[in-house]
C-alpha cells in the first residue's frame, strides 16, 4: 500500500471510530498489518494507532485507547510530525481524563494547543471541558465549549460532544433549561448523523438532569430506557448510575443512590475509569454513613481519598477525610486527638471551598467539644458559626449557644428562624418525598426544639413545637402550631393524643376538652417491636397461616406501653379521671407507629379512631365541606373475587354510583371529579419507595406517583385493597404511601387497609360500613361499628373521619348541614 493510500485508510478508520468503533478497529488494524513500521509510513500508522484507540475507548477499554495514544504519538514524535503527534495528544485528553488524571490532561492539551488548527483547538476544548467538569470547575468547562461550538462548524460529533459537556456543566450549575436545551440539540445532532452512542449519552443524561431538577418520576423513567440502551456499554452505564446517584444524594435519598452505586462501582474498576471510580467511591462513602453504615463507609472513604490524592483532585479530597473522620466518630468514643483532627480538615474544607461542609462539620466539633466537658472551646467554636448569618447550622450554633447560656427564650427564637428557612426551602418541591427529605437537613434543629420544650414539662409547649416541625416536614413553608382553643373546639367531645420521639424516647401529649396532658411513655424501641410482631401476626392471621401468634396478646402490651401512662391510678387520685375514657380518639403518630392499626388495641373496640399527619391536618380537614350530590364512583379491580361483587355493592348502597372501569386514564380522571371513591383492587406498598406503591388495574398499576397529577381528589376514598394504609415516615408530618398521597393532596378521610386483607371478608366488612355510611354515620365510626360486627380487623380510618358523608340516599342531604365539629 503505498503512502498516501495508506494514510487516507488510515484517515477513514478515524473518522468511523465514533460512530462504528468495531469497523473502524478492523480497517486500522489492517493499515497497521499492511505497512512497514519505518519510513515515509510511520504517518499512516501514527493516524492507525488513534484510530484504534478512539474506538477501544468507545467501547470502554480506556487502559488499551490509553497505549494506542501513546504509541500515536511516539510514532509521530519519530517521525518528526509534531501536528499528528498533538492529534493523538488531543485524543488522550479525554482518555487520560478518565484514567483518573485530570489535571494531567490539562497539561496535556496546552501542550497539544500550539500546533494544532482552529478547528482542532475547537475539538480539544470539547475533550478539555471533561477535564475541567472532572475537577469540579463547571463554569470553565461551560465556557470552553461555548467557544468550541462558535469553530465547529458541521463537524457533527465534536458539536454533539460539545452540546453533552456543556449541557452537563450546566446542569451542576443548577441552569436547568440551558441544560436541557443543550441535551436536546445533542441529541438532535446525534441522531441526524448516526451517532446513536452519543445518542444514547444524551438520553442517558436525562435521568440525572430530571432528579437534579427534582422531577424523580421522570427520572426514573428516563433511567430506566437509558438503562437498556446503555446496554453493551457497561462503562457509560456504570457512569450514568453515578450521575443519577448523585443527584439522588442531593434529592435526599440516599437509599436510592446506594443500590445505583453499587452497581456502578464494580463495572467502573473492570473499565479501569479511575477518575469516576473515584467519585463513585466517594458518593458510596457518603449515603453508607448517611444510611448507618460507618464501617463501609470508612472503606469506601479511605479508597476514595487515596484515588482523589493520586489523581491530584484536592478540591474533593478533603470531602472524603471529612467521611473518615465521621465514621471514627460514629465506631469510637470522643477524643482530643479526634477532635483536632476534625478541626484541622474544618479548615481544609473552608480552604477548598466546600463551605457548607466546613460549617456542619464545625457543628459537630462543638458537639464533640461539650462531649468532652471543654465548654470554652465548644463555644468558641459555636460562636464562629453564629456570626455567619443565615443557614441552618448558623440558627442551630446560636441555639445551642443560646441554650447553654440559660436563654431558653432566645433558644427558641433560633430555632423557630432555622425552621423557617428550612420550610421557606423545602416549599419549592411539589413532590412530597422530596419535600420529606429534604427537610430532614433541619432535623436536629427540630430535635433541640423539642428536647427544650420536653425541659419545661409542658404539654401544650411540647405539643407545639412537634406541630411546628410537621407544619415544615408537611410542606406549609412555615413553622406553625394550630391554635389550641380551635383544635379543642374542633375536637368536642374527642380526645387527641399526639406522640412524640425524642431519640429513644417515646412521649405522648393528649388533648382533652379541658386539659393538655403530657405523659413520658418511656423507650420508642420497645413500642417499635411490638407493633412489628402485631402486624406481623396480624398478617399470618389474615392469610390463614395456621402457626400464626395470636396478636391480641401484642394488642395488649402495646395499649400498656402507649396509654397505661396516660390513664395511670394518679390521673385518677387527682380528682381529674382517666383523660381518654370512652371518648373517640384521634391519634398523631411517629415513626413506626404510623403502621400500628390502631383500631386492634382492646380499648379501642368500640370506639371511634381517626389517624392524623399531625394536629393540624387533623383540623383542616375538619373544616372540609361536602358537595351536595357529589359524584360517587366504584373501581373493581382485576384477578379479585369479589371485586364486582363490592363495586356493586356500592352501587347499592348509594345511588347513582357510577362504575368506573379498571384502566389507569379513566380511574384518574374519575378520581379527579368525584366526591366519594371505593376502588376493590390488589395493592402492593413499597417500603424504600412509598410513592411507588400501586393498586392493580386492568393496564397496569396505577402508583401513587400517578395520583400526584390530581387536582381535586375524593373526599372520602375507600381503598380496599392489601396494604393500602401502609406508609414510610422519612419525618414525622409527612407519611408517605398510597393512603398519605391522597391526604397530602386534599382528601379529608381515606379508610385502608395495614395488613393483606382476604376477599370474602373485605366484601363483609365493606358492606356493612358504607350501609352504615349510607345511613349518616361519620367514616371513623362506620368503621368501627362495621369491624366489630363482622370481626375483620387491619382497616383504618386516616385523615378526618367525623364528618358524615353524602351519599345520595334520600334524606342523607341533611346531613351536609351538621356542624363537623
Amino acid at each position: 500500500m503505498a503512502p498516501d493510500d495508506a494514510i487516507a485508510a488510515a484517515e477513514h478508520a478515524m473518522d468511523l471510530s465514533g460512530s462504528d468503533p468495531a469497523r473502524a478497529r478492523a480497517l486500522a488494524r489492517g493499515v497497521l498489518d499492511s505497512v512497514p513500521s519505518t519510513g515515509p509510513h510511520r504517518e499512516a500508522a501514527a493516524v492507525a494507532h488513534r484510530a484504534l484507540a478512539v474506538a477501544a475507548r468507545e467501547l470502554g477499554d480506556l487502559p488499551l485507547a490509553e497505549e494506542h495514544l501513546h504509541r500515536a504519538v511516539s510514532v509521530a514524535v519519530s517521525a518528526n510530525l509534531p501536528h499528528r503527534a498533538a492529534q493523538a495528544r488531543l485524543s488522550l485528553v479525554h482518555v487520560r481524563t478518565e484514567l483518573g488524571h485530570p489535571e494531567q490532561a490539562l497539561a496535556l492539551a496546552a501542550d497539544a494547543e500550539p500546533h494544532l488548527t482552529p478547528v482542532e483547538v475547537a475539538k480539544l476544548d470539547v475533550h478539555r471541558a471533561v477535564a475541567l467538569g472532572r475537577l469540579g470547575r463547571h463554569r470553565e468547562a461551560a465556557e470552553h465549549c461555548d467557544r468550541a461550538v462558535d469553530l465547529l462548524g458541521e463537524d457533527a460529533r465534536f458539536l454533539a460532544g460539545a452540546m453533552l459537556n456543556r449541557g452537563l456543566a450546566r446542569a451542576f450549575l443548577g441552569e436547568f433549561e440551558a441544560a436541557e436545551t443543550d441535551l436536546t440539540r445533542c441529541a438532535e445532532l446525534a441522531r441526524a448523523a448516526g451517532l446513536d452512542h452519543v445518542l444514547t449519552l444524551a438520553e442517558g443524561n436525562l435521568p440525572f438532569l430530571a432528579a437534579r431538577r427534582g422531577d424523580l418520576l421522570t427520572a426514573f423513567t428516563a433511567y430506566r430506557r437509558a438503562e437498556s440502551s446503555l446496554f453493551g456499554y457497561p462503562e457509560r452505564l456504570a457512569t450514568m448510575r453515578c450521575d443519577l446517584a448523585e443527584a439522588l444524594i442531593a434529592a435526599h435519598l440516599p437509599g436510592e443512590a446506594r443500590v445505583l452505586l453499587d452497581l456502578a462501582v464494580p463495572e467502573l474498576i473492570a473499565a479501569g475509569a479511575e477518575v469516576a471510580l473515584s467519585e463513585a467511591r466517594l458518593l458510596r462513602a457518603r449515603v453508607e454513613l448517611r444510611t448507618g453504615d460507618p464501617r463501609r463507609a470508612r472503606e469506601s472513604a479511605a479508597l476514595a481519598a487515596a484515588g482523589l490524592a493520586a489523581q491530584g483532585r484536592t478540591t474533593l479530597t478533603p470531602l472524603a477525610v471529612e467521611i473518615l473522620l465521621r465514621a471514627r466518630l460514629m465506631l469510637e468514643p470522643p477524643s482530643g486527638e479526634l477532635l483536632a483532627e476534625m478541626l484541622a480538615c474544618v479548615d481544609a474544607l473552608a480552604a477548598a471551598g466546600h463551605s457548607n461542609a466546613s460549617a456542619a462539620l464545625r457543628f459537630t466539633s462543638a458537639e464533640v467539644s461539650l462531649q468532652l466537658g471543654d465548654l470554652a472551646a465548644a463555644d468558641d467554636q459555636l460562636g464562629r458559626l453564629a456570626c455567619r448569618g443565615r443557614g441552618v447550622v448558623t440558627r442551630q450554633a446560636t441555639a445551642l449557644r443560646r441554650a447553654l447560656a440559660g436563654d431558653r427564650r432566645g433558644a427558641f427564637a433560633a430555632v423557630r428562624s432555622g425552621l423557617a428557612e428550612v420550610g421557606a426551602a423545602a416549599k419549592a418541591f411539589e413532590n412530597p418525598m422530596v419535600r420529606a427529605h429534604a427537610v430532614r437537613e433541619g432535623e436536629p434543629l427540630a430535635e433541640l426544639g423539642l428536647a427544650l420544650a420536653l425541659e419545661t414539662g409542658r404539654g401544650r409547649t411540647l405539643l407545639a413545637w412537634t406541630e411546628r416541625w410537621r407544619a415544615v416536614v408537611g410542606g406549609t413553608g412555615q413553622p406553625v402550631a394550630p391554635d389550641l382553643d380551635e383544635l379543642r373546639a374542633a375536637l368536642g367531645d374527642r380526645v387527641l393524643v399526639e406522640f412524640v420521639r425524642h431519640g429513644d424516647e417515646l412521649v405522648a401529649v393528649a388533648v382533652t376538652p379541658d386539659r393538655v396532658v403530657l405523659r413520658r411513655l418511656g423507650p420508642f424501641t420497645a413500642v417499635a417491636e411490638a407493633t412489628v410482631r402485631l402486624r406481623y401476626g396480624l398478617r399470618r392471621t389474615h392469610l390463614l397461616d395456621g402457626r400464626a401468634s395470636e396478636p391480641a396478646g401484642e394488642a395488649a402490651e402495646l395499649e400498656r406501653l402507649l396509654f397505661g401512662p396516660l390513664r395511670e391510678r394518679r390521673s385518677r387520685s387527682a380528682g381529674r379521671g382517666d383523660p381518654l375514657g370512652d371518648r373517640p380518639l384521634v391519634i398523631v403518630p411517629t415513626g413506626t407507629l404510623h403502621t400500628l392499626p390502631w383500631p386492634l388495641l382492646p380499648m379501642n373496640a368500640d370506639r371511634p379512631v381517626t389517624v392524623a399527619a399531625s394536629a393540624a391536618t387533623w383540623l383542616a380537614g375538619s373544616r372540609t365541606r361536602a358537595v351536595p350530590n357529589g359524584r360517587i364512583v366504584a373501581v373493581a379491580g382485576p384477578e379479585l373475587r369479589y371485586a364486582e361483587a363490592e363495586a356493586r355493592m356500592v352501587g347499592v348502597c348509594h345511588p347513582g354510583t357510577e362504575r368506573v372501569v379498571a384502566r389507569r386514564a379513566e380511574v384518574t380522571e374519575a378520581l379527579d371529579r368525584a366526591e366519594i371513591a371505593h376502588l376493590a383492587t390488589h395493592g402492593v406498598f413499597s417500603p424504600r419507595s412509598p410513592l411507588l406503591s400501586s393498586i392493580h388495574l386492568d393496564d397496569g398499576p396505577l402508583m401513587a406517583y400517578d395520583l400526584l397529577r390530581l387536582r381535586t381528589p375524593p373526599r372520602l376514598v375507600v381503598l380496599s385493597a392489601c396494604d393500602a394504609g401502609m406508609a414510610h415516615a422519612p419525618a414525622d408530618g409527612a407519611p408517605l404511601g398510597l393512603a398519605g398521597t391522597f391526604l397530602s393532596l386534599g382528601s379529608q378521610c381515606v379508610v385502608a387497609s395495614l395488613v393483606p386483607v382476604r376477599d370474602e371478608e373485605t366484601l363483609a366488612l365493606m358492606t356493612v360500613f358504607h350501609g352504615l355510611l349510607a345511613a349518616g354515620h361519620p367514616p371513623a365510626q362506620a368503621l368501627t361499628m362495621a369491624s366489630a360486627k363482622t370481626r375483620t380487623a387491619g382497616f383504618v380510618c386516616f385523615g378526618y373521619g367525623g364528618q358524615p358523608m353524602a351519599t345520595g340516599r334520600e334524606g342523607s342531604a341533611t346531613q351536609l348541614d351538621q356542624d363537623p365539629t
